[in-house]
């Protein structure tokens, strides 16, 4: 697979790479390739975990709400990574196939609760139009606290600023074969258009 930047290698000595790359090393799990091309800058990759570790792991907001939000932007940015990158992800925290299968029409579906309806309302806004409605925001607000809200639009504002870097780094690429990819495709005319594997992307 051809990329823009060297990745660094998985087994790097290098002592400012260590708080990352040993989480997946001492787990005997491979660093994903996006953390290795981000690692030619170490101070950046630092900042970078700084913000997606405790988005997944720290929030308050329900797990499967965030990684639904993840796989919209995903599928409004065509980012092909991230989208398989978390697909099980979303289906381990209560997100489901069949949902997943209508996320470029959840608009028009049944399958998603007034939770999950006020937070894609966010993601579709946010990621194609920059800005968020009032409505939408009342919606929201109506539903969630305020340090939820935070993670909410952080998770969108984060995962997008991932599409954009899979994007320009042409780390994308994945098995065309995969057939989680079908759903992607169906989103993917709908979103912006501006243009992992079970390593996580973000």
């Amino acid at each position: 697979m051809t990329v823009r930047l060297p990745p660094v290698p998985a087994d790097s000595t290098d002592p400012d790479l260590a708080p990352v790359f040993d989480v997946f090393r001492d787990a005997g799990r491979d660093v994903p390739l996006l953390y290795r091309t981000l690692g030619n800058s170490p101070a950046m990759l630092r900042a970078w975990t700084g913000m997606a570790w405790p988005l997944r792991h720290d929030a308050t907001s329900p797990r499967g709400l965030r990684e639904l939000l993840i796989m919209r932007v995903a599928q409004l940015t065509v980012a092909s990574f991230e989208w398989v990158s978390h697909w099980d992800m979303a289906v381990e925290y209560g997100i489901t196939v069949e949902q997943l299968e209508q996320l470029d029409r959840w608009q028009d579906s049944d399958l998603f609760d007034a939770d999950e309806r006020a937070a894609l309302a966010l993601a579709d806004e946010l990621t194609s139009g920059l800005e968020v409605a009032d409505g939408t925001w009342a919606a929201l607000a109506e539903r969630f606290p305020p340090g939820e809200l935070v993670e909410l639009v952080l998770t969108v504002s984060f995962y997008a600023c991932v599409s954009r870097a899979l994007h320009a780094l042409e780390l994308n690429q994945v098995d065309d074969a995969d057939p989680r990819l079908a759903a992607l495709t169906a989103g993917g005319s709908t979103g912006a258009g501006d243009g992992s594997s079970s390593a996580p992307s973000g």
